[in-house]
């Protein structure tokens, strides 16, 4: 297995005692999370990158993932910012998203962000979902066919991601995704919601779904206007920044 270039490895970059692990989305790269890292950083936060298996090299990698890999690379990530770090948010966009609320209500974290984290999947794909596995046999990719509602056009030809989503990984994505919806109430943590409601592919029906659901006391729910998607990379990705930054700071205790 060969990375195809440097933007899809993993990263860390230093900053203070309180650290952020950062998820990337279905079918991206640890890429969507570097430009929110080194703000981090910056602001002196520590941010560690994860890449999660099967992204980041070829999409033949991600047929062969399933929801129980990107779990246990969370929890890697987890471990390992643990070792230098001594309060860990967790922070992830739509299936990383996902993933932060999966993995952070079973650990001590301080704090979750979870940006575009889907509550569901389209129709057709639960409908589908008993053959999809059979199926993606024969129909191996879906190739994505939707209008882009990046408003950034710029970054947008600087994304890296998959042109082709495996049918096998769409299942384990439908199964990890109403795993978590189950579980929402058993995230404690505080938690901010970040969605766009010009997101096309998650609907706003979801940030108000998870956040119904979430079990924390301390929940926030923010929207954005001018971007798609792709919260940390599109045109209000300094917006996002600033306020992820500011739900860490206010959720971490000083140590010093």
């Amino acid at each position: 297995m060969k990375l195809l270039e440097p933007r899809a490895q993993p990263f860390l970059y230093s900053g203070g005692k309180s650290g952020c692990l950062l998820v990337h989305g279905f079918p991206g790269a640890p890429e969507e999370m570097r430009w929110l890292g080194r703000h981090l950083s910056s602001r002196g936060i520590t941010a560690l990158g994860v890449r999660l298996f099967g992204h980041g090299t070829a999409p033949s990698d991600l047929i062969r993932a399933r929801k129980e890999h990107w779990i246990a690379n969370v929890e890697d990530g987890y471990a390992l910012l643990s070792d230098i770090c001594e309060q860990i948010f967790i922070v992830g966009l739509s299936m990383g998203g996902v993933l932060a609320l999966n993995v952070g209500r079973n650990f001590p974290v301080s704090g979750i962000v979870a940006m575009a984290a889907p509550a569901s999947l389209p129709g057709l794909v639960g409908r589908l979902r008993p053959i999809l596995k059979p199926l993606s046999h024969v129909w191996r990719y879906r190739h994505p066919k939707e209008p882009s509602d990046w408003h950034d056009k710029e970054a947008e030809a600087l994304n890296l991601h998959y042109p082709v989503q495996p049918v096998h990984a769409i299942a384990e994505l439908h199964d990890l995704v109403e795993q978590t919806r189950a579980s929402l109430h058993e995230v404690l943590a505080p938690t901010l919601l970040i969605y766009s409601r010009n997101d096309s592919s998650v609907p706003p029906g979801n940030a108000e779904h998870v956040f119904e659901h979430l079990g924390s006391k301390d929940k926030a729910l923010e929207w954005v206007e001018k971007s798609g998607h792709n919260l940390p990379r599109d045109a209000e990705r300094e917006l996002v920044f600033e306020r992820i930054t500011s739900f860490v700071h206010e959720w971490s205790v000083d140590v010093s």
